[in-house]
This record gives C-alpha cells, structure tokens and sequence, in this order.
C-alpha cells in the first residue's frame, strides 16, 4: 500500500514539474512575443523620427519651419496613439498568457484532487476490507 501512494505521489510530482515546466514555457512565449512588439514599435518610431529630423535639418527659413511645425505635432500625436496602441495589446497578450495558465494550473489542480480522492477511496477500502477481517476474527473466538 505504502508503495502505491508513494508511486502514485511520484507521478503527482511528474505532472506538477511538467505543469510547471508549460507555465514557463507560456509565459517566456509571452515575454518573447512582447519584446518582439516593443522592438517593433521602437523601430518603426526611430525610423519615423529620423525622417521627420531629415526634413527639419533641410529647413533654411522661418517659412520651412513653419511648414515643419505641423509634421512635428502629427509626429508627436502619431507617437502617443501608437505607444498607447501597443500597451493596449500587451495588456491584451499578457491576459491571454494568464488565462492560459491558470488553465493550466485549473487542470492540474483537478487532476490531483481526482487521484488523491481515488488514494483515499482504495485506502478506505482496505482499511473496510481488514476491519471486517478483525471483525470476522474477533467473532469467532
């Protein structure tokens, strides 16, 4: 019996590693995926500035400057809704991740609720079957 519960708690321990071993590898997806996006939206800004830099280092006169002004402050509008664009869709990655594993976890949980109930149920059983025996015994004498 002994023997049982104690292979039965090794192959709990299994799944718990490998249940943690899949949250990992979830969340450093998630990680990946999120630098990914950052590294992205960095480079598409760098890229749109240098190009807005470029036309401003061309400017000779106050009348290129004044046409400038305007790229400027749709450069700058462009920014902020892009930064807000992307947090939105990291918050958005990083809810999935999550969901992902607590149902993960939710599976794990109930896989181990299921094979304890069934340890306690054979224990249970044995335990009726050898006071019955005692039982049995005791009445004969």
């Amino acid at each position: 019996m002994y023997e049982q519960i104690q292979s039965q708690m090794i192959n709990m321990s299994k799944q718990f590693a490998n249940a943690a071993l899949q949250a990992n590898t979830l969340a450093l997806q998630n990680a990946e995926r999120l630098i990914g996006l950052q590294f992205k939206t960095l480079e598409e800004r760098i890229n749109a500035n240098v190009s807005f830099f470029g036309q401003a280092s061309e400017a000779r006169d106050i009348e290129d400057l004044k046409t400038i002004m305007p790229k400027g402050l749709e450069l700058a509008k462009e920014h902020a809704e892009r930064f807000a664009a992307v947090g939105q869709e990291m918050i958005a990655a990083q809810l999935k991740t999550n969901q992902a594993i607590a149902e993960l976890v939710k599976g794990q949980v109930e896989a181990a609720n299921d094979e304890i109930r069934n340890v306690a149920t054979q224990a249970a059983d044995i335990a009726t079957k050898n006071v019955d025996k005692v039982v049995k015994a005791t009445a004969r004498k």
